[in-house]
């Protein structure tokens, strides 16, 4: 990553995460929370999805928050997490994981809740970053079973709260855990093929 404090990749998704931000903030014309007329066209809500074609909900709704304090914490642990990803996997993984991790979580949000449900944010993606790191960290380190503890509380913690898409959280983090294991496999036997590979 060239000495960067955090990775380029990691950096673009988040540009572009606050970008669609502003596009919600000009068509709400509010900077602290967003009308439920713009979620319901940006965001997922599932009526939409089921019933009027608006498949790429599924999508958008990775990138749309429904207010200031949503963005900025999903910000900040996609800036931290997300560089930790970068480090280990490379860019084009990272934006892979990501769209896999959150469309998984939105999936999942799409069968289990009604179809009046209107959700939002990058959580579900970034819960599959996180999922990704820690397992594939518990590969390398030979302690898988401290690894998947410790997805577990990270999907407890950051799941109680009122209001958090709980399913979005599961879905996101159950595909980040598949990922990290792939990558964490390929990365531990190259290591062990080539002890020198990680020491530049």
């Amino acid at each position: 990553m060239n000495g960067r404090r955090y990775g380029e990749i990691t950096e673009v998704l988040v540009a572009i995460n606050v970008a669609v931000y502003l596009i919600e903030v000009i068509l709400s014309r509010s900077f602290i929370s967003i009308n439920l007329n713009v979620l319901s066209l940006l965001g997922q809500w599932n009526y939409a999805v089921l019933y009027l074609g608006r498949w790429w909900q599924l999508l958008t709704a990775m990138f749309v928050h429904v207010g200031i304090l949503h963005i900025a914490f999903n910000m900040y642990f996609l800036l931290i997490i997300g560089s930790q990803f970068e480090r280990l996997f490379g860019g084009k993984w990272l934006v892979g994981t990501y769209l896999v991790s959150g469309l998984v979580g939105n999936l999942l949000t799409l069968l289990i809740f009604p179809p009046n449900s209107l959700s939002a944010g990058a959580s579900g993606a970034i819960f599959g970053i996180a999922g990704a790191v820690i397992i594939a960290s518990g590969i390398i380190g030979g302690n898988m079973q401290a690894a998947l503890i410790n997805a577990f509380f990270l999907f407890l913690i950051n799941s109680i709260l009122p209001g958090v898409n709980v399913y979005a959280h599961l879905g996101g983090l159950l595909a980040g855990i598949a990922i990290g294991y792939w990558k964490g496999t390929e990365l531990k036997r190259r290591l062990y093929l080539d002890p020198y590979i990680g020491a530049w």
